[in-house]
């Protein structure tokens, strides 16, 4: 017997306990331990009934994600033999369920007979989120225990049901409200007092609301609208429909069939390979996983504007209290109406409590007095993007935070350690760079000074965690990791524009790829004002910076996007619609004329080309220069911060599904083309791509 696993027997009831941390995962170190509880308790004639249990935190989390993709995970005791036996014993099999069973830990307990839960559990097939589907018969039980419609709605969205829910469902028969192993071991000696023995959930029959064949029908239709780009949701709907109609070992084997077809397909993949890449971001060579943090109990944030306020609600929503500084009264009463807002907006869709958004909001101290931050264990700025205002901050900042205390500038573009050089500190200096909304999106981008100290970087990579955010390590550049790449996408963007394309062309190719929207339409959104004054300061800083003008022309016409009327398109008031514009089509002819270029057609395969392979070519440089410390993390970055299709995979991992001969021999054809001079390929691309390797490893 494993060691991960405890074997009992209590008064006729055998037990099997498994203990893996730090989610139970059924990989080479459980599997056998069940197999065996299994074995013994079927032989043993003194035992009348069987439990099998996790802990109280997990009953289990499902595959064992140490052991993906290596030979462990299809070692014998596979957990499809395990559950054959299951479906063969001769004795009721009870699972006791506890904190979460998801994905094949719920398979596990689908095929036991039957089912109590502690009050939270949270109970689901989450598989779809990793581009596959239950491959261990839960397409196939869980549409016979809660009906076609609960199932698929569990299986196509991936999200858990609580046990109140579950018992609601018929999912699990009892919530045992004490002591759980105590009452499922009284449940499991009330089914033999009653005579009642195994019932096989294979054995049942599917419910199906009204006719299978309209029902089916009316699912398929529903989810070719919603899973643009995810393969596994109409998988599932098949899973389920054979399940209705096929008998229970046909079903399975049709399961087994599509589940080859999702793990094999690059959607899974790109799936999977984010999974892991996320988990991987912590990981920082130079700073070990036991570097002592520093304590964050008090924040102060400078500028209640829009990411001033998104940041604060970050903080507050963590529990951390914030005294949020600004230089005007009106700015301040501003920031906190849009904050209390946006509180009352989740208030009203029933995903926060009254009670609970005022204890937020009283977390928030208004000032207009710099030395209100003294108190604070970290100090983040949010202020104008220009160096000499920021310098001049965190100067002021120097004398008045406490010593330890950590400096930290939310700039996108801006050098970390010129503004680092402001104080006399350079080692509590950081750069925090949240996207907007920043109470929303999931990237942080930390900026790493030369100077930062180490225990400041794990500090802060362990509070974008506590802040339930994806926190990626970037080294200093301008744009950093994120915005580096996306310059190189607009620029291409432009000079499309330049050649031939339109706005309108252009965003349509790139949502068809997969993106949210197109380019255009997000600079309206997000506003010109800010990237016009970046580009001056780079074509001051740097005379040979290359763009089309065209972006200028539009800016110094007034159309700074959405917030005008009017931008790369124009919009009604009161209406984000991106609608063409004759005024901006006669704003590019000219320049056309001005530059001297007569438009060409110009295909929808070469602009997803362009503005992907601009991306990938630049992050091979940010790699080779150790701005980023490996690939996935510029995935993550993609993935979590700028809207790249998640069935993608990340820039580099789709450039790697393509394969680096084709994205170089693209980026060649390229660099002798419309102005080529942007288009030198990055020599890890080229050493790579010769080599037959991919960013990814």
């Amino acid at each position: 017997m494993s060691e991960a696993v405890k074997y009992s027997v209590r008064d006729g009831v055998a037990v099997i306990e498994m203990n893996n941390p730090p989610v139970n995962g059924l990989g080479s170190v459980l599997r056998p331990g069940i197999m065996d509880g299994l074995n013994k308790a079927a032989a043993d004639p003194a035992v009348k009934a069987l439990v099998i249990m996790g802990t109280l935190k997990a009953f289990s989390g499902g595959a064992d994600i140490r052991e993906f993709n290596t030979p462990k995970s299809t070692m014998s005791p596979t957990l499809h033999e395990i559950i054959v036996v299951q479906d063969g014993f001769p004795k009721p099999i009870v699972a006791a369920i506890g904190g979460f069973a998801l994905g094949g830990g719920l398979e596990l307990a689908l095929a036991c007979h039957y089912r109590v839960a502690a009050p939270k559990t949270q109970l689901g097939l989450p598989e779809v989120k990793l581009g596959l589907l239950p491959g261990a018969g839960g397409t196939q039980r869980l549409p016979r225990v809660v009906g076609a419609t609960e199932a698929l709605k569990m299986m196509t969205t991936g999200n858990a049901v609580s046990a109140e829910k579950g018992k609601e469902l018929g999912l699990i028969e009892e919530v045992v409200q004490g002591d759980l192993l105590e009452g499922a071991i009284a449940f499991a000696k009330k089914l033999v007092a009653e005579g009642k023995g195994p019932r096989r959930v294979r054995d049942l029959t599917v419910k199906v609301d009204g006719d299978p064949q309209a029902f089916f029908a009316a699912a398929r239709a529903d989810l070719e609208k919603s899973a643009r780009g995810f393969p596994a949701p109409l998988q599932i709907l098949g899973c389920v429909e054979a399940a209705a109609t096929l008998p229970f070992d046909e079903g399975r084997a049709e399961e087994r069939r599509r589940f080859q077809i999702l793990v094999e397909g690059s959607e899974s993949k790109a799936l999977r390979h984010m999974f892991f890449a996320e988990r991987q971001t912590t990981k920082i060579p130079d700073v070990p996983e036991d570097t002592p943090v520093r304590k964050l109990d008090k924040a102060a944030m400078i500028g209640a504007g829009t990411m001033g306020g998104g940041i604060t609600m970050s903080f507050v929503n963590a529990g951390i209290p914030v005294t949020l500084v600004d230089t005007s009264q009106e700015s301040l009463d501003k920031g906190l109406a849009t904050i209390r807002k946006n509180y009352s907006n989740t208030v009203s869709k029933g995903r926060l409590k009254q009670e609970d958004m005022d204890k937020r909001m009283a977390m928030i101290t208004p000032s207009l007095d710099l030395n209100a931050v003294k108190d604070a264990d970290i100090v983040i700025e949010a202020v104008f993007e220009k160096m000499d205002i920021k310098q001049e901050l965190f100067g002021k900042l120097d004398a008045i935070a406490k010593p330890g205390a950590i400096l930290a500038t939310n700039t996108s573009t801006l050098d970390i350690n010129v503004i680092a050089a402001a104080t006399k500190r350079p080692g509590d200096v950081i750069g925090l760079h949240f996207f907007s909304p920043a109470n929303v999106m999931r990237l942080l981008e930390v900026v790493r000074g030369a100077k930062t100290a180490k225990d400041v970087l794990a500090t802060a990579m362990a509070l974008g965690k506590k802040l339930k955010k994806v926190p990626v390590v970037s080294g200093v550049c301008d744009g950093f990791i994120g915005n580096r790449m996306m310059e190189k996408y607009g620029i291409q963007a432009w000079y499309l524009l330049d050649e031939g394309a339109t706005p309108q062309q252009i965003d349509a190719a790139m949502k068809k790829f997969g993106l949210a929207m197109g380019p255009f339409t997000m600079y309206d959104m997000a506003g010109l004002d800010v990237g016009f004054y970046v580009r001056k300061r780079r074509v001051a800083e740097r005379p040979d910076y290359a763009y089309s003008r065209i972006v200028d022309r539009v800016c110094e016409a007034g159309r700074f996007g959405q917030k005008t009327g009017k931008g790369w398109y124009r919009y009604e008031a009161g209406d984000r619609t991106p609608r063409p514009d004759p005024e901006f089509d006669k704003i590019l002819a000219d320049y056309r004329k001005e530059i001297g270029v007569t438009p060409r057609q110009i295909s929808d395969e070469e602009i997803v080309e362009r503005l992907i392979y601009a991306m990938v070519n630049e992050a091979a440089k940010i790699l080779e220069e150790g701005i980023a410390l490996r690939a996935s993390d510029i995935d993550t970055v993609y993935m979590t911060g700028y809207g790249f299709p998640h069935y993608r995979g990340g820039p580099m991992f789709y450039a790697d599904t393509v394969g680096l001969p084709k994205v170089l021999a693209a980026v060649e054809k390229f660099h002798q083309g419309y102005q080529g001079g942007q288009w030198k390929p990055a020599p890890l691309l080229v050493k790579l791509a010769k080599e037959g390797k991919g960013f990814n490893g």
